[in-house]
């Protein structure tokens, strides 16, 4: 007697989850750690690398979040236009001043692998600067962190 093997199907996007995390007062690596593996799909146990097994997560109070040590000052949000000599270097401070989402959406993304489905995986991160959100008709779950 042969035995089969399993394998995994995409979920649609009606049996996706919706989860909430709240990012007041909390570090932005262990809550971008968490919400990586969440929109990737490691938390399930039918997780399967080749496909996008993920889940829809909402960050509120992105504004709020917190960088440990010196981070504020010292570290930098860095973008290329694709032009020669437009490298644009702007310290953390002032994207969280003008841009509170960025940086949890950059800290996220740059744990994701860089493949096909990225693209895919980020649309269904949803950060909000404050506390109101448009996904009030959804049943969220608050993520473990």
């Amino acid at each position: 007697m042969s035995s089969k093997t399993f394998i995994a199907k995409a979920p649609k996007s009606d049996e996706r989850k919706w989860f909430i995390v709240d990012a007041a007062g909390k570090t932005l690596g262990h809550i971008a750690d968490n919400i990586a593996d969440t929109l990737r799909g490691k938390n399930k146990p039918v997780y399967t690398p080749h496909l996008d097994m993920g889940d829809y997560v909402v960050v509120i109070n992105a504004e709020k979040v917190v960088l440990t040590g010196n981070k504020e000052e010292q570290k930098e949000h860095i973008h290329h236009t694709h032009y020669w000599g437009h490298l644009r270097r702007a310290p953390i401070s002032k994207v969280r001043a003008e841009h509170p989402t960025r940086i949890i959406e950059q800290a996220v993304g740059g744990m994701i692998h860089s493949n096909r489905l990225k693209k895919f995986i980020m649309k269904r991160l949803k950060v909000y600067a404050g506390a109101e959100h448009p996904h009030a008709g959804k049943t969220l779950i608050p993520l473990a962190i």
